[in-house]
């Protein structure tokens, strides 16, 4: 074997290696975040996901919203990615506890009975006014001691929350998408989709509740969602109880 063909093999073999090694990393660290985005949303090859909707007007049958319907897809698109199944429940059919399954709850306390169970049992901090039918108190979002009120098209508020039930280290997370409008609840899902890594990386397995703003929806529709704060202690606090009418 001359020298020419002895350098053409040897070259070969060592693209070969390279190759493989390459191969290698990526297929490394590409486990390693899918691992990672499996344990943050709870969602373990073969697992299954809960998603929680409302019902459109209040109507009979399971009818979503537009925006709603748009939400689900992204939720569905993560659980996909996690090579989990997803399974669809009116929000006055899911009549089961928490921590068995990760589950998704899309919609405000208005119009989902099990989100409005979620607020009074794990972030009673939390307020929706549901009364008001028009005008700035509609859909009003008080968390401690703060009010957030909706100027519709212009700066609408959505609670981005994932809670875990404390001392259960197999529990499964419950996450919950609770808006002014339907088009806040899709502006939360696509921003948990968009920024899990990092919220990970700064929440690790626990829980958080993020308070969002979109902003110029009629202009710009969900896209433009800014971080308003995070009120995990305010919203998990029990708000005082008004003080009784004395005579």
């Amino acid at each position: 074997m001359n020298d020419d063909v002895r350098n053409i093999v040897l070259g070969v073999v060592a693209a070969g290696i390279s190759a493989s090694l390459g191969w290698l990393a990526r297929t490394f660290l590409w486990r390693r975040r899918l691992r990672r985005k499996q344990a943050f949303f709870g969602l373990p090859d073969h697992s299954e996901a809960l998603l929680v909707v409302n019902r459109k007007a209040g109507g009979p049958e399971l009818t979503v919203s537009r925006y709603d319907m748009f939400a689900l897809l992204e939720l569905s698109a993560v659980v996909k990615d996690c090579h989990a199944r997803v399974e669809i429940v009116a929000h006055d059919a899911a009549r089961q506890g928490f921590g068995g399954r990760t589950e998704f709850c899309v919609g405000g306390p208005y119009s989902n009975v099990r989100m409005a169970a979620h607020l009074s049992s794990l972030l009673p901090g939390v307020r929706m006014n549901v009364e008001a039918e028009s005008g700035p108190e509609l859909g009003a979002l008080r968390i401690g001691a703060e009010t957030y009120r909706m100027e519709r098209g212009r700066s609408e508020y959505v609670l981005l929350a994932r809670l875990t039930v404390d001392g259960r280290q197999d529990a499964r997370p419950v996450f919950l998408f609770c808006g002014q409008r339907a088009l806040t609840n899709q502006a939360a899902t696509r921003y948990l989709a968009r920024e899990h890594e990092r919220l990970a990386r700064k929440h690790g397995g626990g829980s958080f509740v993020l308070l969002l703003k979109v902003v110029n929806s009629q202009a710009y529709g969900p896209d433009v969602v800014e971080l308003v704060a995070d009120v995990t202690r305010a919203a998990r606090t029990p708000l005082p109880e008004p003080a009784a009418d004395t005579e």
